[in-house]
């Protein structure tokens, strides 16, 4: 028998060797790139030291490279965009080029908890250290912008006397945990997921096997019915689920993110008592660390990992390698059918009420949460939450004191009872702050809605609208009703202004899915609102009696949708 030549069709081909991905329990923990390569060398919270004892003294200048990014989001600070620069710059000048000497500072607020007493310290920092900005995000937190280097001692000691930080508010760790924001309150409620929150980010957080993921970590637990914390969309998410045998516990979903690659969250078909959330927390972070994409940063999420390996060798590898034993399985628990925020007087178990509200795209100032504090404690209120939308509500409110608390709030512009427009609109930073942002968001958000009041009142059906500054969907673009991608547009002119990709009928919650994207139809920033007014009024007269929006959008000609 003669040799094969190579090229014939009798060689035997060897498979490829595997590529290594920088998963540390397959590949080793040699750094792929150079971002491995400087967590391996110094990840963690010690960059907070030498922002106290040099960086603070000697100034922005000392900062070296490698500790302004990435080290820098480990304690919840990225340099922000400088002014006055378009959205053009963003893909011609470098990243070092684009950042200013000032930060932006996230505070993070576990669960959404926070008391009056903190929401004025944070007013207060914002007044005096952030030139009064304050933004309310979609992961319960609170964004300051303008901050100083030499402030950050002073802020963080200010944060530490009311029992805040900023830990592990960016980087690749895990971020802030999303809580239901009336959890042990509600009516509703199936069980309230405080302690387990609680235990997570006292006891877990602070431990250095966690300082360094292959990218950030998003997880949630909620016992509401509600479902009110995005669990579609979250790397891991724990929701309120009752078990025939063992009662209120908790239902387990994986893998879920958006950003240019989004994918659903999927459940691993195990329930969980609230004892074991932590524990299971831990494992999924666990397999994470050890098993996820290290090599290249945009396939780094824990979504890769859980699309290749599946949800049954998921949590085979979690009970048997990290948990040592079998979890119990569960029933899929019922999709919340209605509104999932909270805005608006909701009476709470024990008779009082919580007062919602929302600032229009969560945007705020520092003197208003110092105003909105006083008015917490002057109506007998210690207890607010913020929400993943991106709202401010107030419990444990006395029903006499509900007409005189919403009153004020209204004098403040914040209403109990927004028109839809108001209510479901929500942004990212944009082009103001963000070096990846390509356009205007937040103020053009607030223009809209405007807008939309001005030109069509109300709508008695939900909207949710999302304006997005980039690819990366941080407004959750992809499930929103009328999702708006950033994007440089030119006109018939030639001209290239600030405009929006447009992807129509995405949802969370009943049928969750990705929007319907029109192929080639942009619209203009400037022609924005007379887009969303064309599309709003076809709504309105083509639809069925009670069709929601998603559901026109899916059976609309497309002419109706340009």
């Amino acid at each position: 028998m003669t040799a094969a030549t190579p090229g014939s069709t009798t060689e035997t081909r060897r498979p490829r060797a595997r590529k290594p991905q920088g998963q540390w329990l397959i590949d080793g923990r040699d750094p792929l790139n150079d971002d491995e390569r400087i967590k391996q060398e110094d990840a963690g919270l010690a960059v907070a030291d030498r922002i106290r004892d040099i960086y603070a003294v000697q100034g922005f200048s000392s900062i070296p490279k490698e500790d302004l990014a990435p080290r820098f989001k480990w304690v919840g600070l990225y340099t922000q965009r400088k002014q006055n620069l378009d959205g053009e710059a963003t893909n011609t000048m470098t990243t070092e080029e684009l950042q200013d000497t000032y930060f932006m500072m996230r505070i993070r607020l576990d669960g959404g908890i926070c008391s009056a007493d903190q929401l004025r310290t944070i007013g207060r920092i914002s007044s005096e250290f952030a030139r009064g900005t304050a933004d309310f995000t979609d992961r319960q937190n609170i964004q300051l912008h303008w901050i100083r280097i030499e402030d950050i001692p002073e802020i963080w000691d200010r944060l530490a006397e009311v029992g805040l930080d900023t830990y592990f508010g960016c980087g690749d760790v895990p971020r802030v945990i999303l809580g239901s924001p009336v959890a042990g309150i509600a009516r509703d409620e199936i069980i309230d997921a405080t302690p387990a929150i609680r235990e997570i980010k006292e006891n877990l957080l602070a431990r250095e096997e966690f300082s360094n993921l292959p990218r950030k970590f998003k997880s949630a637990v909620s016992g509401s019915r509600r479902q009110d914390v995005t669990h579609e969309i979250q790397d891991l998410a724990f929701i309120g689920s009752e078990h025939p045998e063992h009662g209120p516990g908790f239902d387990v979903w994986v893998g879920g993110g958006l950003s240019t690659n989004p994918m659903l969250s999927q459940r691993l078909g195990a329930w969980v008592s609230i004892d074991e959330v932590p524990e299971v927390w831990a494992g999924v972070v666990r397999i994470f660390r050890d098993y996820g994409y290290r090599r290249m940063r945009n396939r780094a999420r824990l979504k890769f990992l859980v699309a290749e390996w599946g949800v049954e060798k998921f949590r085979k590898v979690l009970e048997e390698d990290y948990l040592g034993r079998p979890l119990r399985d569960g029933p899929e628990p019922e999709t919340w059918p209605g509104y999932r925020d909270h805005v608006g007087v909701h009476e709470q178990r024990d008779g009082r009420f919580y007062v919602g509200v929302k600032p229009t795209v969560g945007h705020t100032e520092g003197d208003t949460l110092q105003r909105l504090a006083d008015i917490a404690e002057a109506h007998g209120v210690t207890r607010l939450r913020t929400t993943p939308d991106k709202e401010l509500l107030f419990l444990d409110v006395e029903e006499d004191a509900v007409e005189p608390l919403t009153a004020e709030l209204d004098r403040l512009g914040l209403s109990a009872s927004p028109s839809a427009f108001r209510r479901d609109i929500i942004s990212c930073t944009g082009l103001e702050f963000c070096k990846l942002a390509l356009v205007v968001t937040k103020q053009r958000a607030i223009r809209l809605a405007d807008e939309l009041e001005e030109q069509l009142g109300d709508l008695d059906v939900p909207l949710k609208i999302s304006l997005n500054g980039c690819p990366n969907s941080c407004a959750r673009t992809q499930v929103a009703d009328i999702g708006l991608k950033g994007q440089i547009v030119t006109t018939d002119d030639g001209e290239r202004v600030e405009g929006f990709q447009v992807h129509l009928g995405g949802a969370v919650g009943m049928r969750p899915d990705w929007g319907r994207k029109l192929r080639g139809h942009k619209v203009t920033s400037e022609g924005l609102t007379d887009y969303v007014v064309r599309l709003v009024e076809n709504y309105r007269e083509g639809r069925e009696d009670g069709e929601q929006f998603r559901d026109w959008v899916a059976r609309a000609p497309e002419e109706q949708l340009q």
